[in-house]
Order: structure tokens, then C-alpha cells, then sequence
């Protein structure tokens, strides 16, 4: 049995998103005004091994930490879907 797990990662507050001003004008150029601050992140799928909660959250925060995401610049949050169930990513 396994469980799957999902991570968001985006930039910092504060931080330049050259992606997501991209967006922004590209939108405003598609007749969508009024849309600001665009944002673009990062949405990471994978399973783990079923087990301890408490331990299979430290294991991926340490991931994130690690790997996943650049701490200086990223924020990230992550959970664990506990069905395991099969999703499509």
C-alpha cells in the first residue's frame, strides 16, 4: 500500500515572477483586464510507502527542503492523500 503525495512550490513574496507577469499580459492581451499579481508554480506528484503519518511528513518537508524546492526563494506546502487511491497527475 502506498500513499500519494502532493507539493506545491512557488516564489516567495516579494520575489520576481518573470513567468507570471507573462501570464498577466498575456491575459490583459486576451480581453481578461483586471487580472494582476499572476503567480506560477510547481505541482509535484509521487508516492511513498504507507506508514507513520508523523513520519512520512517529516520525510517529504525534508524533500522539499532538500530537493524539491530552493528554500531562499521558494515556499512550498505538501500533503499526503491517505486513501492511496490511484489519481491522475
Amino acid at each position: 500500500m502506498s500513499q500519494r503525495v502532493e507539493v506545491f512550490v512557488q516564489l516567495k513574496r516579494g520575489m520576481l515572477d518573470p513567468q507570471g507577469a507573462v501570464l498577466e499580459h498575456a491575459l490583459s492581451d486576451l480581453g481578461y483586464g483586471g487580472v494582476d499579481q499572476v503567480r506560477v508554480g510547481k505541482w509535484i506528484t509521487f508516492r511513498v510507502p504507507a506508514g507513520d503519518p508523523g513520519a512520512i511528513e517529516a520525510r517529504v518537508d525534508e524533500m522539499c527542503r532538500r530537493l524539491l524546492a530552493n528554500p531562499v526563494i521558494e515556499q512550498y506546502r505538501f500533503r499526503v492523500v491517505e486513501d492511496g487511491a490511484e489519481g491522475s497527475a
